[in-house]
């Protein structure tokens, strides 16, 4: 079920995704060549008990996942671009990384993740993550109370195609209220004009996520870890917006830190 909430809803929301930005802003300072998996996951643990919130990954256990996740937050490395489970691993020089980090904070959920490169990066790593945060601020500007769903999707899938990628559309964008992942899903493709009409009050996440070479994923034997199908890695951007009669707020905005 979509729901719309009201103004002040949203501003209770705030809360939420200012404390998933800081985290998320501390967490890729603090994560360097050296770094361990488990140390990222441990911090971000710190963070949520320090703020007093709810972490929306460690009990989670959806259709596709062998478990509940255990952990507090999605670190996926180089081929691995989504649902990343922190093991014992630690980050080389030129290694790509994302961390995907959700919380609920006073009962509202937000939901973001970063890609970045650790050490010296290869420069297609950077024109693939690029080509994310290009595609996700086109689709943030297309979401407008009067277009619809699909101006979104098709927001995301002209920036990535115009590089060159292809999309898997089996992981997209959802709705986040009171839940994690909820409706509506947000595809990364689709057709300008077409899908649900945005209203005022519609609060999401829009995360674009590509691999260079392929569209096309098999799963670790965790259960949950995502990778590309032929080795090649994989980028992912994400925010969570509001959409207001005055166009969209970025509810996990970390401009205001002086960071992407």
């Amino acid at each position: 079920m979509i729901e719309l909430r009201t103004p002040a809803e949203i501003d209770e929301m705030r809360a939420a995704g200012r404390f998933v930005a800081e985290t998320l802003a501390t967490l890729r300072d603090e994560t360097k060549v050296g770094t361990n998996l488990l140390s990222i996951d441990r911090r971000a643990h710190e963070m949520i008990r320090a703020q007093g919130a709810e972490s929306c990954y460690i009990d989670y256990h959806p259709s596709f996942g062998a478990s509940p996740f255990g952990k507090v937050i999605c670190t996926s490395i180089n081929d691995a671009v989504l649902h990343g489970l922190p093991h014992d691993y630690t980050l080389r020089d030129g290694d790509l990384v994302t961390l995907d980090f959700a919380v609920s904070v006073d009962g509202w959920v937000a939901d973001s993740a970063v890609s970045f490169v650790v050490g010296t990066p290869r420069d297609e790593d950077l024109r693939l993550i690029d080509t994310t945060e290009r595609a996700l601020d086109a689709a943030i500007d297309a979401a407008t109370v009067g277009n619809r769903i699909g101006d979104i999707s098709a927001a995301i899938a002209a920036i990535s195609h115009g590089e060159g990628y292809s999309i898997n559309t089996d992981f997209g964008g959802h709705g986040v209220g009171r839940i994690m992942h909820g409706d509506p899903h947000i595809p990364n493709d689709g057709r300008a004009g077409r899908g649900f009409p945005l209203r005022a009050g519609l609060v999401f996440a829009i995360e674009p996520w590509l691999l260079a070479t392929t569209d096309e994923l098999v799963t670790d034997p965790d259960g949950w870890t995502l990778r590309s199908v032929d080795g090649s890695r994989g980028a992912h951007s994400e925010h969570t917006i509001a959409v207001t009669e005055d166009g969209p707020i970025i509810l996990t905005d970390r401009s205001f830190l002086g960071v992407n």
